[in-house]
């Protein structure tokens, strides 16, 4: 075996161990019984894999300690789901080490099999209470970032003082959000699940009133209230960016497509309410 060869199947082999312990170490705190017998599944996957190839190199590695904590800590914070695909989906280069070792090697189409196939079909089964609200966290946001980002802009041109906006738009969204999440559990309570319907009404509101209160901030904090504007714009972005990249790794949903709409629709109302409040404010000649 030549050195090239060989530091090809060390690197995968160290993918193997650490990706083994990740999944272990996962297992170990995880307190749903399916989730956990799905998460040693994988670990002994995993382990399989890494005997292969320590069958080949005859040398023993040890785990990415970095690796495995960041995704670790990232699991922690973030979610099961998120944390398991965003791994894999950051794992492109030992993907491709399978495919040139594939050419190079006999009898390692099952272990590219399970990497391919058999774990994702078992990441799908993972059962996590978060992702089904995700459809209640998906409307309290789009309706504060669309519907709260032409208010604060016409209230902009209308009003012209922060602290008058940032008043009115506390009022305002603590009332929308309050609005929205007994929508929200009434719609819920009408469907098969409505078991969850309380659950759902607070993740609607929480991700409404989170919303509200960073877009806020800025008018609280900033005099100039242009300028208040500006970074109330920036934040919305931000926030859509976070929170699509969230859904496209969890749910693997388009990125690009989800995020170009909702800006686009976002800041095409703020531009409109705009308008609307210079009008407003020129109409009838209101002067604070």
């Amino acid at each position: 075996m030549n050195n090239i060869l060989l530091n090809k199947i060390l690197l995968v082999q160290k993918s193997e161990i650490t990706e083994y312990t990740f999944y272990q170490k996962i297992a170990e705190r995880e307190k749903n019984n399916k989730n956990k017998e799905i998460l040693n599944h994988i670990a002994d996957v995993e382990m399989t894999h890494y005997q292969f190839w320590q069958n080949l190199s005859k040398v023993e590695v040890f785990p990415n300690l970095f690796r495995f904590y960041f995704y670790y800590i990232i699991v922690i914070l973030f979610g099961l789901t998120f944390g398991i695909r965003l791994m894999e989906k950051k794992n492109k280069k030992i993907k491709y080490l399978y495919e040139e070792l594939n050419n190079e090697l006999d009898g390692i189409e099952y272990i590219i099999s399970d990497e391919n196939e058999h774990e994702k079909m078992h990441i799908d089964e993972i059962d996590e209470a978060r992702l089904k609200y995700i459809s209640s966290i998906v409307l309290g946001l789009n309706d504060a970032l669309v519907e709260f980002t032409g208010a604060l802009a016409g209230f902009t041109f209308a009003l012209g003082n922060n602290k008058i906006i940032a008043l009115s738009g506390l009022i305002a969204g603590i009332s929308a959000a309050l609005s929205m999440a007994s929508s929200e559990y009434l719609a819920t309570k009408q469907e098969a699940n409505h078991k969850f319907a309380f659950s759902s009404a607070l993740y609607t509101g929480c991700a409404y009133l989170v919303a509200v209160t960073m877009m806020v901030l800025p008018y609280i904090l900033i005099k100039q209230v242009y300028i208040a504007l500006g970074l109330m714009l920036v934040i919305v972005v931000f926030i859509i960016f976070l929170f699509n990249y969230y859904i496209s790794i969890a749910k693997e949903l388009s990125f690009k497509k989800r995020f170009s709409e909702m800006v686009t629709i976002s800041l095409g109302v703020a531009f409109l309410s705009f308008l609307l409040g210079l009008t407003v404010r020129e109409f009838f000649g209101i002067d604070i």
